[in-house]
């Protein structure tokens, strides 16, 4: 499904034109499989954003390779339809000028969906993350966090996406709302078959929804382990991430 093999991103300190680089990633490989959630956690400033925006085509890696599907993911024709994704500022991620209704249906006007099409998937989707018909009407400004994140994860659903990637995308949301996303998740994942890559810092969010953690540090993969063996990690960094929430 994903492939990411010796993966490096430097950035310049200073601006792009800046002769010192800063590594912000170094030799990252890893395999996300079909039907797979793979979380990747790690503590602020790790690089696990900036490797979420190279998956998804937004950047571009120094060296290195990122395939989707056996194809690199720098073409857009690879993603397009394929891969989709839900970030942690919901309320920068609905235009305040569209309806929930707009909102959702805009990835579909890129492909081209007629509009009794859009319509139909529109109310599909809503009823689909728990939301009644009323929400098309609504604008981002009416919605709570929860909800919003919900149009959110809507809207990256209507493209039938095989792939989706989540980066921080419960991180804004009040704890009791947080859970309700996540059991959504868990449950639209084995509805529409898809794969995730979940960015967290929240290794208790991670250890519930994921199959597979990849554990971060400095930008690198520190660790690699299945989530039901997350007391069983050997690296020194990951036992003390992992300290505070399991007894080892």
């Amino acid at each position: 499904m994903l492939k990411v093999a010796g993966v490096d991103k430097a950035y310049g300190r200073g601006g792009l034109l800046a002769k010192e680089k800063q590594q912000v990633l170094r030799n990252v490989s890893f395999e996300c499989e079909s039907g797979e959630c793979l979380g990747i956690i790690g503590e602020s400033g790790s690089g696990k954003s900036t490797l979420g925006r190279l998956i998804l085509g937004m950047e571009w890696p120094d060296r290195g390779t990122i395939l989707f599907e056996g194809q690199n993911v720098g073409d857009r024709k690879v993603r397009l339809g394929s891969m989709s994704a839900v970030f942690q500022d919901y309320t920068s991620s609905i235009n305040p000028f569209f309806t929930v209704e707009q909102a959702i249906a805009e990835p579909l006007e890129a492909l081209r969906r007629t509009k009794a099409d859009r319509e139909g998937k529109v109310a599909h989707l809503l009823q689909a993350v728990g939301l009644n018909a009323s929400y098309k009407s609504k604008y981002a400004h009416e919605l709570s966090g929860g909800e919003a994140q919900r149009v959110c994860i809507a809207r990256a659903l209507a493209t039938d996406p095989s792939f989706l990637l989540l980066d921080e995308a419960i991180s804004s949301l009040d704890v009791s709302v947080q859970m309700q996303v996540l059991e959504l998740l868990k449950e639209l994942k084995d509805v529409y078959q898809m794969s995730y890559v979940f960015i967290t810092h929240d290794i208790q969010a991670a250890a519930y929804i994921c199959d597979r953690i990849v554990i971060f540090h400095e930008g690198q993969v520190e660790e690699i382990v299945p989530a039901k063996h997350l007391k069983d990690v050997q690296s020194p960094y990951a036992r003390r991430l992992l300290r505070h929430i399991i007894t080892f």
